[in-house]
C-alpha cells in the first residue's frame, strides 16, 4: 500500500494542485529518502528554478516532470504529499518541503520513512533504477491479452507471487491481486503455467476491471492512505475478498479463508476458487518418476 489505484489518484490530484508552479527552494530533513543524487545539497540546488509541467506515473512510482528534470518518487508504505499555504504549521514526519514561488509548499510526509526520491534528466529515468525493469502497465492499451499471456503463462511459480512481481506487471499489490483472483475464480496458489487460455482471459479481464473501478473510486483507504488533498479513497467499501476473513463469500456464502502465499496474507473463497488438481495420469507419472 499504496498500489496502482492509489498512486494514480495521487497523480491526478497533484496534477490539479501543482502543475505550472515553479520551485523556489527545496529543504530535505531526512537524507536517506533521496537516492539520487547522493549529495542532498545538490538535490536541493538542482530543483530550484524548475517549473512542474506534468505529473506522470510508472507502476507505483510518481514521475514529477519538470523543464529539464524528472523526479521519480516512490511512496512505499505510508508516504504522502500535500499542498500547504504559507505559514501553516509543519507537521511531524514531514521530510521534504518544496517551496514554490507563489508561497505555497508541497510537503512530503512519511511516518514509516520507506519512501524514495530519484532525480534524472528527462528520459534517463527509464534506463536506470528503479524504473528500468518494470513490466506491463495494466491500464494501458499495451496490456493486451497476448502480452499478458506472454508474461505469465510460462511462470512455474504460483499465480499470486507472479502477479505481485513488478517485473511482469506493475502496480498490483496484495489488495488488488486478491480481488482480481477472486473475480476470475482462480486460487492464489494455482500454478501460473497451468492456467488455461480461458482462465488467463478471465484473469486479464478481472485485473483491468478491478483496477479501473478502484481508480474511479479514488483507491482504497486501508491504514493511512489519503490523496494529495487529504481525502480518503472509497474502494475499500467495494472489496469482495481482501480483509473479509471469516465473512460469507459474496458469491456462494461460504466463509472467506485467509492463508499465506509468497509471504503475503491472502484471502480467497475455497468454493469459488478451487485449488489446482493434477489429473490421475499426471499423478501416476509423478509416482513413477519419484
Amino acid at each position: 500500500m499504496p498500489e496502482l489505484p492509489e498512486v494514480e489518484t495521487v497523480r491526478r490530484t497533484l496534477t490539479q494542485l501543482i502543475v505550472g508552479k515553479t520551485i523556489q527552494s527545496v529543504h530535505v530533513f531526512l537524507p536517506r529518502i533521496i537516492q539520487r543524487p547522493d549529495d542532498i545539497r545538490r538535490f536541493e540546488a538542482e530543483l530550484a528554478g524548475h517549473t512542474i509541467l506534468e505529473i506522470g506515473r510508472r507502476g507505483k512510482f510518481l514521475r514529477i516532470i519538470m523543464d529539464g528534470l524528472v523526479l521519480v518518487s516512490h511512496l512505499r508504505m505510508e508516504g504522502r504529499y500535500g499542498l500547504y499555504q504559507p505559514g501553516e504549521e509543519v507537521e511531524k514526519h514531514t521530510h521534504v518541503i518544496f517551496r514554490f514561488t507563489d508561497g505555497t509548499e508541497l510537503r512530503y510526509k512519511d511516518v514509516r520513512q520507506f519512501g524514495t526520491m530519484h532525480l534524472f534528466a528527462p528520459g534517463e529515468e527509464f534506463t536506470n533504477k528503479p524504473l528500468v525493469k518494470l513490466g506491463l502497465e495494466p491500464l494501458e492499451e499495451s496490456f493486451t491479452l497476448q502480452a499478458f499471456q506472454d508474461k505469465i503463462s510460462r511462470r512455474t511459480t504460483k499465480i499470486k507471487p507472479a502477479l505481485l512481481n513488478q517485473e511482469y506487471i506493475v502496480g498490483l499489490g496484495n489488495i488488488y491481486v486478491d480481488e482480481a483472483l477472486f473475480r476470475a475464480g482462480i486460487h492464489p496458489e494455482y500454478p501460473a503455467d497451468k492456467l488455461t487460455k480461458r482462465q488467463l482471459e478471465q484473469l486479464h479481464t478481472a485485473i483491468v476491471e478491478t483496477l479501473t473501478e478502484a481508480v474511479e473510486a479514488g483507491g482504497s483507504s486501508i491504514k493511512s492512505y489519503v490523496n494529495g488533498q487529504g481525502e480518503m479513497g472509497m474502494f475499500q467499501h467495494s472489496l469482495r475478498m481482501y480483509g473479509r476473513q471469516g465473512e460469507p463469500c459474496l458469491n456462494c456464502g461460504q466463509p472467506v479463508m485467509k492463508t499465506v502465499v509468497g509471504g503475503r496474507g491472502t484471502h480467497f473463497c475455497p468454493n469459488c476458487q478451487p485449488p489446482y488438481r493434477t489429473s490421475g495420469s499426471a499423478r501416476a507419472k509423478q509416482r513413477l518418476t519419484r
